[in-house]
């Protein structure tokens, strides 16, 4: 991968996780959760695409199809799961 693709990919990424804390709402500590949720999903949908060959609406040798689908499924679930209650009920 080029630099201007994985920079152009930091970009997207830090997109998605600004706007899914625009969406969402919190603090500064819930947008710096939303955006390292979007870099490691949008990376992990990157390296599953390249892995298996998928071609999903790919930019260059950005498949940004599959890294977009990924990095929502992160912040999802990140979202999900930062708001169990963990404390025990009496």
């Amino acid at each position: 991968m080029t630099l201007p693709s994985f920079l152009f990919g930091l970009a997207i990424a830090s997109f998605y996780g600004a706007a899914f804390h625009l969406w969402r709402g919190g603090g500064l500590g819930r947008l710096a959760l939303f955006l390292v949720l979007g870099w490691l999903g949008f990376a992990a949908g990157q390296a599953v695409a390249s892995q298996l060959g998928w071609t999903f609406d790919s930019l260059g040798p950005l498949h940004l199809g599959t890294a977009t689908v990924f990095s929502a499924l992160f912040l999802l679930v990140g979202n999900w799961l930062s708001k169990t209650n963990t404390q025990k009920e009496d």
